[in-house]
């Protein structure tokens, strides 16, 4: 049974920090392969400087072509929304029903899992891959010694897509923080300027 961690975001734009996380999972920890999720728009929330659907999934597509492990996924696309990741679980259960499926997420989306629509539901199918990261608060104590949650010991990352748009828009170099092909696509379609 094929193990893939799904890891979600709205990668706008993906940069170096992502591909270290989500390659970091693929050779570290039980997963085989990690997809990552890009999050389509929320219909009902403010545009602001999100990218169409379409572009966002390019530059991941772009950025991972190049790994065996790592791939793209849009299948939240398809699905109605506002979704919620217990339905997108359900939805590729039924599609690739002989793979395993994880999730992928950072130690501040753990502090507020006890939140999350059907949380139980997805601690008891799945498994979670926890990713540390710099932030306020602290993580349930049920989550604590849970034998779904791994704690995963990859590097912290400090780098945002918001600080990289910032400084895509006040013309700065981020060249060193995309994925070349990214970085590419960005610069050629004038994004976030």
């Amino acid at each position: 049974m094929k193990k893939v961690g799904l890891y979600f975001g709205t990668f706008n734009p993906i940069h170096a920090g992502h591909l270290i996380i989500a390659n970091h999972m693929a050779e570290h920890s039980a997963l085989d392969e990690v997809w990552l999720v890009v999050t389509p728009h929320n219909p009902h929330k403010k545009k602001n400087a999100l990218l169409d659907d379409h572009h966002r999934y390019e530059m991941v597509y772009q950025a991972t072509k190049d790994f065996d492990t790592l791939k793209p996924s849009d299948i939240e696309f398809k699905l109605p929304q506002p979704n919620y990741t217990v339905n997108t679980l359900a939805h590729l259960h039924e599609k690739y029903p002989d793979y395993d499926f994880s999730l992928i997420m950072g130690e501040d989306n753990l502090k507020s899992f006890h939140k999350w629509k059907n949380y139980e539901t997805i601690l008891a199918h799945h498994h979670i891959y926890v990713y540390p990261r710099i932030s306020e608060g602290v993580v349930e104590t049920r989550f604590d010694d849970h034998p779904k949650i791994h704690r995963i010991d990859a590097p912290i990352i400090e780098i945002s897509s918001t600080m990289i748009r910032k400084n895509i828009k006040s013309r700065n170099n981020v060249r060193p923080l995309l994925p070349y092909e990214v970085w590419k696509y960005v610069d050629e379609m004038n994004f976030y300027r």
